[in-house]
């Protein structure tokens, strides 16, 4: 028997192994950076003070919690690619899935960063249930008047 005939299957065979394995860890490795990043991003929203000041209007509005059944009230996160979350230095606007024991629905918020306070404004915090009932929660241009 010839040795040379068998060795060159041998090393094909321990390359594609190889190769297999290490698409493996880079699939896992991309997959849990991924993970984190989204992870990470979604904190981010719920730690910011604009999100904070519309998810607190929610809660102090008693129509809008009666509406929804809560308490208890379940903020989902937010779907980065949703063409409603859109934030920048001066502006967001946020979609923010919310529901409570009788139906849910989406918190739609609009604020406006006060450069001279570094502060958020909420302009708009309007509340759109499943069934098609809207709640305005808030909206500052009806407060001022």
């Amino acid at each position: 028997m010839n040795l040379r005939i068998f060795l060159p299957e041998l090393k094909m065979s321990r390359s594609t192994s190889l190769l297999q394995q290490m698409t493996i860890f880079i699939t896992v490795v991309t997959g849990g950076g991924c993970a984190m990043m989204y992870y990470l991003m979604q904190k981010n929203f719920a730690k910011s003070e604009y999100y904070r000041l519309a998810l607190e209007e929610l809660n102090n509005n008693s129509t809008a919690m009666a509406s929804l059944g809560a308490p208890p009230l379940k903020i989902h996160n937010i779907h980065l690619s949703d063409r409603h979350n859109r934030m920048d230095h001066n502006s967001a606007q946020l979609k923010i899935p919310v529901t409570g024991s009788k139906t849910g629905g989406y918190l739609y918020t609009s604020s406006t960063r006060d450069p001279l306070m570094n502060r958020w404004d909420l302009q708009q915090v309007l509340l759109k249930l499943r069934d098609g009932d809207n709640i305005e929660i808030f909206n500052k241009s009806e407060s001022q008047e």
